[in-house]
């Protein structure tokens, strides 16, 4: 256990991401065998049923700790979190314990057998067998919330790298109903696995943004101009009848789109497809806000695929017939691509047809309709270009819209996490509707360090109330708030939803009453919400 929370500890503590996977790979190279499939389960999200409610813990806690109801919560809302408040109220463990991680999880497996009221000793003998970190690692274990900064893709690239392995074969090895009680870390991940050349992606070809003036690339027409839509880029496989649908941060997503593993059985073996899964109605492509109804669904019922169909843009092939065809022009393997698309003609396959226009001029002009359209702007490609691995400079260019921007009064804060535990990092952000501050958005990035010191300063000096962790200021600050998108939502007070919301700056240049309305923002819905 102590390998393990000494893990957690400097996950959470660190904000760099090569430093995290440094830890991991570490932690998978030392870790006894259980307790490396149990940790991949924990990041993984396979987390053992919960035995143990929060209000328990609680009273336990005050119990043995010998305090109030009172003190507990107060002491809660300053930390902000239940399981470190919990570690750090207990008195002194008055014993060592050197139990695994696994061992501990089987323990906390075993109390959905026993009578609640015989769960409770067996809690607090654990934790008089903890020192404070360990304490913390476990009541976290029971409660589920292991937000340190750590992604089920980060694990896959600190084990590929561990074990000198693909990492798409990692990905591929812990997706499935694998159970960390009923398989070992070696079965699992180690062994050999003959599927894995199956479903092996290429390496995606990534653009950079367009920094500089678009006339500067020479020609138009050497360009291949198209649509950049909002929506997941991915790879889809047809290999010996099998079919393998890949993120463009290498998660197999394969289950999440069942209507696409449908379409594939049409597609010829050895074909790999580079493109876009894009929410796509009758009128064309859906807000984005469509396609996040379909992630982090364990099932997908035929009612979801209704309300929010899905289409993959193809743009690439990337293999036909088992042949690489990447090396050749990207005007070669689009004539090969829209050959295939038209050939299959299924209504789940389309075509990323070309944007022919021959002057920068009005591609410009028509670049400003993308929102109109459901799109963040346009794509360049050089027609010669092969398809390179990673993002190399010069062949493929992102030329996006400018965000959409609003200013909002800070009305609420939070402490952060990591290295921000200490800091209120994370703003709730509100217009005016009348007299009143309707919140609208939360952003948690875009100040400096030296700024969002400042901006702590303010929150604990103005402080009005308190709300578990979170705190309501007086309504004194304005920042100008950036975003890609906005949509209509019954979940919000304000009726509205942004897309990527972060700080674009503070301004310190405007009074609360400069801040922008709650009919600003439905104008904006108007134009481009739709």
């Amino acid at each position: 256990m102590k390998q393990f929370s000494d893990l957690f500890s400097r996950l959470d503590q660190s904000n760099k991401t090569k430093d995290k996977l440094e830890y991991l790979k570490n932690f998978f190279l030392e870790a006894p065998d259980s307790d490396k499939i149990w940790t991949l389960a924990l990041f993984a999200h396979r987390r053992p049923k919960r035995t143990v409610t929060a209000s328990q813990l609680r009273e336990w806690c005050q119990e043995v700790a010998q305090i109030p109801v009172w003190l507990f919560d107060e002491c809660y809302h300053t930390v902000g979190d239940l399981a470190e408040t919990i570690a750090l109220l207990l008195p002194p463990a008055s014993q060592q314990s050197s139990k695994s991680l696994t061992e501990w999880v089987r323990m906390l497996k075993s109390l959905a057998d026993i009578p609640e009221q015989e769960r409770k000793p067996l809690i607090i003998q654990a934790w008089f067998q903890l020192s404070k970190e360990e304490r913390f690692v476990f009541t976290k274990l029971i409660t589920g919330g292991f937000r340190v900064g750590v992604s089920q893709n980060m694990v896959t690239q600190a084990i590929a790298d561990a074990y000198q392995i693909e990492k798409s074969e990692v990905a591929h090895r812990i997706m499935g109903n694998w159970d960390p009680a009923q398989t070992s870390f070696e079965a699992l991940i180690l062994s050999r696995n003959p599927a894995d050349d199956l479903s092996r992606p290429y390496p995606f070809c990534l653009a950079h943004g367009v920094d500089f003036e678009v006339k500067d690339l020479g020609e138009a027409s050497e360009w291949l101009v198209e649509w950049k839509w909002d929506g997941i880029r991915g790879q889809l496989i047809r290999r010996k009848g099998q079919t393998y649908l890949w993120s463009r941060g290498e998660e197999l997503i394969t289950e999440k789109f069942p209507e696409l593993v449908f379409m594939a059985e049409s597609l010829p073996n050895g074909t790999v497809l580079d493109g876009e899964l894009l929410p796509y109605g009758p009128s064309g492509p859906l807000p984005f806000a469509v396609l996040q109804t379909r992630l982090g669904r364990k099932t997908v019922s035929k009612k979801l695929m209704e309300s929010a169909p899905i289409v993959f843009v193809a743009y690439d092939i990337l293999e036909s017939q088992g042949k690489d065809l990447r090396a050749g022009s990207l005007v070669s393997r689009r004539s090969i691509l829209q050959a295939l698309v038209a050939s299959i003609k299924h209504p789940c396959l389309l075509f990323s047809a070309e944007i022919a226009d021959g002057s920068w001029n009005s591609l410009s002009e028509l670049r400003e309709q993308s929102r109109k359209r459901k799109a963040e702007g346009l794509m360049l490609k050089r027609k010669s270009s092969p398809y390179e691995a990673g993002r190399k400079r010069g062949n493929w260019w992102k030329w996006k819209i400018d965000p959409l921007t609003v200013d909002g009064v800070l009305l609420y804060a939070q402490k952060g996490h990591g290295r921000r535990a200490d800091l209120y990092s994370d703003y709730t952000l509100a217009v005016w509707d009348g007299e009143l501050l309707i919140p609208f958005a939360k952003a948690y990035s875009g100040l400096t360090d030296a700024e969002m010191a400042e901006v702590d300063r303010f929150v604990k000096q103005h402080t009005k109330e308190r709300f578990g962790p979170v705190r309501t200021v007086t309504p004194e600050l304005v920042f100008e708030i950036a975003f890609e998108g906005i949509q209509e939502s019954a979940r919000h007070k304000s009726g509205i939803a942004l897309r990527f919301p972060r700080i674009l700056r503070w301004r310190q240049d405007k009074k609360p009453k400069d801040a922008n309305t709650l009919s600003d923002l439905k104008v904006l819905l108007e134009q481009y919400g739709k």
